[in-house]
């Protein structure tokens, strides 16, 4: 639907103008969100196919995504494994650090559970110590690109290689060894072409099946909040996305992985998943 907005000369018409306006601002911002992280209990897609997105349809089931696994698997591309196991992959988005990192590696060390950790360029750039400790802790680093874009807006190979190149050549230099090639497109934002090229460079692309609301700094979660998503949704198979900046995953890791443990979980690498 396309709106077409005019100058009104009376109150009323501004008030019905401000109305319109405020109706689409609340709905954009709702679809916003809904594009990219699960919020609610059915989750709807984007119509373009380029924004990662699921829909929970039944408690302890993997959810529907707007791409099969094997439609995925064409390009390397995951977000969950086709298993009735109970194992899940722990992921953390890592685009800076506000402080909340050495209580999530504390417990991820407590309970034996590797992670793999999707850096941005300036992460690897603000605190090499703590890439060399994830790294120390047997987790892995994987590219969340340099600048964090819309990757589906880069049509070229040269400046999508760019972005992960420039992840690669910062980790290398950093640790001596170049880097596992996992990525995770910021957002969730992708087209096929760019999972072409991800692939073409050497890459495996990981999207996620279990994620929540946990990246506005500002404005976290409580702890009842975290569980009723993190305890009801998960499942089988499932790659599990957190946000290293989130203060209430800091608060409640530790706990939350001894309840799934409790639930008959156990902890995997992504390395284990591409190798199956």
């Amino acid at each position: 639907m396309k709106f077409n907005f005019h100058p009104f000369s009376h109150s009323k018409g501004k008030a019905v103008f401000l109305l319109v306006v405020a109706y689409i601002i609340g709905a954009g911002t709702r679809t916003f969100i809904n594009s990219f992280y699960p919020s609610s209990k059915t989750q709807e897609t984007s119509s373009s196919g380029n924004s990662w997105g699921l829909s929970f349809q039944e408690e302890g089931k993997r959810p529907v995504g707007n791409a099969t696994i094997e439609e995925l698997s064409k390009y390397d591309a995951y977000f969950a494994q086709d298993t009735q196991e109970k194992i899940l992959y722990l992921t953390f988005d890592s685009g800076y650090e506000n402080g909340n990192m050495p209580s999530i590696l504390k417990a991820l060390k407590a309970h034996h559970a590797p992670a793999t950790f999707f850096v941005v360029g300036n992460f690897i750039s603000d605190h090499p110590e703590l890439v060399k400790r994830i790294v120390a802790d047997g987790h892995t680093v994987g590219n969340h690109t340099l600048t964090h874009p819309d990757m589906s807006g880069i049509s070229s190979k040269e400046a999508f290689q760019k972005e992960l190149e420039g992840v690669e050549n910062l980790y290398e230099k950093l640790m001596g060894r170049p880097m596992t090639k996992f990525y995770r497109p910021p957002r969730g934002i992708y087209n096929t072409s760019n999972l072409a090229m991800a692939k073409e460079m050497g890459y495996k692309t990981f999207f996620w099946s279990l994620a929540y609301v946990d990246w506005y700094a500002d404005n976290q979660p409580t702890k009842e909040q975290a569980f009723d998503k993190l305890l009801t949704r998960i499942h089988p198979g499932a790659i599990v996305l957190l946000h290293s900046t989130s203060a209430t995953n800091g608060q409640i890791l530790d706990e939350l992985l001894t309840k799934w443990e409790e639930m008959g979980y156990t902890f995997h690498s992504l390395t284990e998943l591409v190798s199956a």
